[in-house]
């Protein structure tokens, strides 16, 4: 009974999802802060689907670790070519091609650029990512957007700040989304660690920027949290992998210098964010 209830949850979300198509804003490519241009948009990107990958779109914080001289282009935010552009759209499509091949989920090949201050295109993508959170500054407006969002069913995953100073900044805007709800460790028997895979084993997913270095975390983020914002029902709303960079694993999936072992975990945990949250 369980499961039939969660179908037809499930399935009168994408009726509703469906009928919402024509009021999606259309699928559009900004510069990336990483430093490539050559990502050719597949063949089959305007296929209508069942799940896409959302990315948030966020200001830029005055502090940002990528400061005005890592800009791209316009240093305005909602042009692309700042942080929320880290990793993108390399992780993203890197992960839509490995849902696809590891689910039944049918998954849009691209991703989608997500901008709060949009009305009420967030709607559209009930899933959404972002990284770099030591430097997203929302305003208020957006944060209360966000909120209303997450508290009508909304998953967001997010990824990849590092140590005392960035988590202080990424908490400047998520008490603007939950001033009232608490930042937590996901416990390893919460359903999010077991829906496809068993992750019980988890551990420190470094960027390709750690190796690099011959470590594996920077500032003093050595310990990896698996943290959670929880609703009224004991949901996972937030995701939050802090201290790893699960966007590098997306992102260098395809080198042969990036160590599969990161990959492999960090799709696992991705694979497990999304269906938990189409079930959940």
């Amino acid at each position: 009974m369980r499961l039939s209830i969660k179908s037809w949850r499930f399935g009168a979300a994408a009726l509703i999802l469906t009928s919402l198509y024509a009021f999606q804003r259309p699928f559009r490519v900004y510069p990336s802060l990483e430093p490539y241009d050559d990502i050719a948009v597949p063949p089959d990107y305007q296929e209508k689907t069942e799940w896409v990958f959302a990315r948030l779109m966020y200001p830029q914080h005055p502090f940002a670790r990528f400061g005005r001289w890592r800009f791209r282009g316009s240093s305005d935010w909602r042009e692309g070519g700042t942080s929320w552009t880290q990793d993108y759209p390399r992780a993203d499509r890197h992960f839509a091609a490995a849902l696809r091949r590891l689910t039944r989920v049918h998954v849009r090949s691209v991703e989608q650029p997500v901008n709060l201050d949009d009305g009420d295109d967030v709607y559209n993508w009930p899933w959404l990512n972002a990284g770099e959170m030591g430097d997203w500054k929302l305003t208020e407006a957006q944060a209360k957007a966000l909120r209303e969002y997450l508290l009508r069913g909304g998953f967001l995953m997010l990824d990849d700040f590092w140590g005392t100073t960035e988590f202080s900044r990424f908490e400047e805007s998520m008490k603007l989304v939950f001033p009232d709800r608490p930042i937590v460790e996901i416990e390893n028997t919460d359903a999010i660690f077991h829906t496809v895979y068993d992750l019980d084993d988890r551990y420190q997913v470094p960027g390709q920027w750690a190796l690099r270095r011959g470590t594996t975390y920077r500032e003093d983020g050595a310990v990896p949290h698996w943290l959670g914002i929880f609703d009224d029902h004991e949901r996972v709303m937030v995701a939050m992998s802090f201290n790893s960079d699960i966007g590098d694993s997306w992102e260098w999936a395809d080198d042969p210098q990036y160590p599969e072992k990161y990959s492999a975990l960090g799709i696992r945990i991705g694979v497990n964010y999304v269906v938990y949250s189409m079930t959940h």
